[in-house]
């Protein structure tokens, strides 16, 4: 990881960036309705969804087949004449794409290519007035921000993210993420604001969400709800809404749920509960290492000198073995 890099990206370009997107001018709609047969643009669309679908231990061969795809789409976009509607599609094909390299790369531990490929999922998001999927992404900035512990870039891209952002899910996402950030800085009241109106949204969310949002459930509400109020100190409640949050997740989830049981055991371990924290480690670090996703790895490994205190206590000390195999 080059967390220079990043920071160079984050510090100097990202607030600037997103504070231009926030202060753009009035949207306008295109249609996406494209007549006529299969062409180039139905067979990449198709090509690159299989592509990003694919199982992760795929991933070192769909990811380079994905940064081809996005080269031809930019190409096309850049150098080929087209309607209205057809432009409207390859950019956004162009953003789809990149926001799955994006994700890769991030989970892979490359946050510098990882900003650089959700800038450019940005800026064609932005070349078609979707203002909802650039929420999206300046949140998923912000995210990656957190995640290295900047809160304070993280807090501000979230607050240009929710100046324009207008339907319930993403909103509810945006506040879900924003209240992580004010509670990773001890901001009691605006952390606990933040939540209630991401729950609030969530509630008003009916009918077709915005596809970047669609996973967005009860699930990741209760969880995220319950990692906040543990930075919070409330621990009793926080662990029970981590638990019923992983319970209800979606089966499909296998990454989402690696995370979560990496949550519970955290939360396990603030309960000086060492018995089922080490049995929710060892069942996230053995799915997070079957589905290849190292980034839910990590999470684990950071709470090994946690554990270590509790040597005596069984399953420990294979779970110390397990990290260090």
């Amino acid at each position: 990881m080059d967390r220079r890099a990043f920071l160079t990206i984050s510090s100097a370009a990202l607030a600037t960036l997103t504070a231009d997107w926030a202060a753009a001018g009035p949207t306008k709609t295109v249609s996406v309705q494209l007549a006529g047969e299969l062409d180039l643009l139905d067979v990449l669309q198709t090509s690159a969804r299989q592509l990003a679908a694919a199982h992760p231990v795929h991933h070192p061969h769909t990811t380079r087949l994905l940064r081809e795809h996005l080269a031809t789409v930019t190409d096309l976009i850049d150098n080929g004449r087209h309607s209205a509607a057809t432009r409207y599609r390859l950019h956004m094909l162009a953003a789809e794409i990149a926001t799955t390299l994006a994700w890769r790369r991030f989970d892979s531990g490359d946050n510098a290519h990882a900003a650089q490929y959700w800038i450019a999922a940005l800026h064609n998001s932005h070349a078609v007035h979707d203002t909802d999927r650039g929420a999206g992404l300046i949140s998923d900035l912000a995210y990656q921000a957190a995640w290295q512990g900047d809160q304070a870039l993280a807090g501000q891209l979230l607050i240009h993210a929710l100046s324009r952002a207008t339907h319930p899910a993403a909103r509810s996402l945006l506040q879900l993420r924003l209240a992580r950030t004010h509670a990773a800085r001890r901001e009691i009241r605006p952390a606990l604001r933040a939540l209630a109106a991401a729950e609030k949204h969530l509630d008003q969310t009916a009918g077709e969400r915005p596809a970047w949002c669609a996973w967005l459930s009860d699930a990741d509400l209760a969880v995220d709800s319950g990692q906040t109020l543990l930075d919070l100190g409330d621990t009793a409640r926080a662990h029970q809404l981590i638990t019923d949050g992983e319970r209800m997740l979606a089966a499909s989830r296998s990454k989402t749920r690696g995370i979560f049981l990496a949550y519970r055991a955290a939360s396990h371990l603030d309960l000086k509960e060492p018995e089922p924290a080490v049995a929710a480690a060892i069942q996230s670090l053995l799915l997070a290492r079957r589905i290849h996703a190292p980034r839910c790895v990590r999470l684990v490994e950071d709470l090994i000198p946690r554990f270590r205190p509790y040597r005596q206590v069984p399953g420990v000390t294979g779970l110390l073995h397990l990290v260090a195999a």
